[in-house]
């Protein structure tokens, strides 16, 4: 008996081990798309009558991307679910592992909708600082790719804050508050995120006067415009 279960617990930890390269290959993933949305705004940045079409390109890339990191997220769940169901029974049970993931994998890839795909927030954030740099160079081209921001989204350098409010230092990776549009530096608004969290409480914007009780890390995207911006100065 006792060796079934080292055996159950051996394989366990496999799956805790191919699971955390997916990981690794996620992280990759999100980085590809970061340079992916730089190479978008140099493009928009740049006057040309084929920009369009290379910027079609480059958002078909975002997809593909944004639906690889969705289908590892997707995976990554299912395992972790019949994991945790299969640790409580019999080590027989780890035999009908790889059937469980599949069958739960396809029935949940199965439920995935193009809506969830179109919020990707590395996709989201491709698309509206994209929006933003056509709009600084070419307002025209940047109505046809979807207008919808708000018309003080368009400010220049010289009005914009890069201070963040929690740290009171320069920013280096600006996330957007799609909420309320203010700007915190990554690492301190998801530190403060994860230890409201912790806490069970809400984390309310800490810029003053703010409005937004309610700050989740689903609401924030990354400014690849201001930080192209800060990296300027």
């Amino acid at each position: 008996m006792k060796n079934k279960q080292d055996h159950f617990n051996m394989s366990l930890s496999a799956v805790h081990s191919t699971l955390s390269s997916l990981k690794t290959c996620q992280a990759d993933i999100g980085t590809g798309m970061d340079i992916v949305t730089d190479v978008a705004l140099d493009v928009a940045e740049t006057a040309g009558t084929e920009n369009d079409a290379v910027l079609k390109k480059l958002e078909v890339m975002m997809l593909e991307c944004a639906k690889l990191d969705q289908e590892i997220n997707c995976f990554v769940e299912v395992v972790n679910s019949v994991t945790a169901e299969v640790r409580n029974q019999e080590p027989e049970a780890m035999f009908r592992l790889k059937s469980l993931v599949k069958e739960k994998f396809t029935e949940r890839h199965g439920s995935l909708s193009e809506g969830e795909l179109q919020n990707h927030v590395k996709l989201v954030s491709f698309k509206e600082n994209v929006r933003n740099a056509l709009k600084t160079v070419n307002p025209e081209a940047a109505d046809n790719m979807e207008e919808e921001l708000d018309e003080d989204v368009a400010v220049t350098q010289s009005e914009v804050n890069f201070t963040c409010p929690l740290t009171q230092v320069e920013m280096v990776n600006p996330m957007k508050n799609k909420k309320c549009n203010h700007h915190y530096d990554r690492d301190a608004i998801m530190g403060m995120i994860k230890a409201r969290q912790n806490q069970k409480k809400k984390l309310r914007c800490p810029v003053v006067g703010c409005g937004n009780t309610d700050v989740k890390q689903g609401d924030l995207i990354l400014d690849q415009i201001m930080k192209r911006q800060i990296q300027k100065r």
